[in-house]
């Protein structure tokens, strides 16, 4: 298991627990796990559910082992239509110290109180855990909210840009990729992922410098199409 928290002199891209806060800020459902009961919490409408989820530090020989245990389960699915479409899960667990509806209600209208666990991110790269102190202190990435729409967008009405951005890929693409789509994207730039015979990967195209909020998105991305435009080679690769 890798560890959360480890500085960088220069990010690429988000940290685990910037992560994290981007997928709640993005979800529009759930799935809460307590007295042994799954329930699917939805429509939470893109809301964070950390704005009516308190999390709390556990107090040491506290009475946590009376209180009822909670698991709450997240997915980050990708919005286009690329292999592996499970980007992450995260897991928040803990115990909670005032009552849960258990139903679209729990979270949706009313605050919950947690004595907080630990949260895990799982993605490809492995398991990360991330503690209260960096959760509470890490922002959701700005574009968090407005990627799903951003790359649907960029890839059904533009997929003569998407095949463009490959010309940034380096080493550059050779024939056995069959198909290139993008998968995420975020204040850092955006990822393609090249798909293969045999399986796929990904690809991060860093913006000229990280977005503070999603004005400036326009811009980036508009520069990243101007920097692959000067690039001399052509490539016909389907997107």
């Amino acid at each position: 298991m890798r560890m959360s928290g480890a500085p960088a002199t220069a990010p690429a891209r988000p940290t685990d627990a910037e992560r994290v806060r981007s997928i709640l800020a993005a979800a529009h459902s759930m799935t809460a796990v307590t007295d042994g009961l799954r329930s699917e919490v939805r429509h939470l409408d893109g809301g964070d559910p950390m704005g009516r989820l308190h999390l709390h530090p556990a107090e040491p020989g506290g009475d946590a082992e009376h209180r009822a245990a909670i698991r709450l389960e997240f997915t980050d699915i990708a919005p286009t239509p690329v292999r592996d479409r499970v980007r992450a899960r995260v897991t928040i667990v803990g115990r909670l110290l005032t009552p849960y509806a258990g139903d679209s209600a729990g979270l949706g209208h009313e605050s919950t109180c947690m004595e907080f666990g630990q949260a895990v991110l799982e993605t490809a790269e492995g398991l990360s855990c991330i503690g209260l102190d960096e959760l509470d202190a890490a922002r959701p990435d700005p574009l968090a909210p407005y990627e799903a729409g951003m790359l649907t967008h960029l890839l059904d009405d533009h997929p003569d840009l998407v095949t463009l951005l490959l010309r940034l890929v380096q080493p550059l693409p050779t024939a056995s990729v069959l198909r290139a789509l993008p998968v995420a994207m975020d204040r850092y730039g955006i990822t393609l992922r090249l798909e293969e015979r045999g399986g796929h990967r990904d690809v991060r195209l860093p913006f000229p410098s990280p977005l503070d909020d999603v004005e400036q998105s326009g811009a980036q991305i508009q520069a990243l199409f101007s920097a692959a435009r000067r690039r001399s080679h052509r490539n016909t690769l389907p997107a």
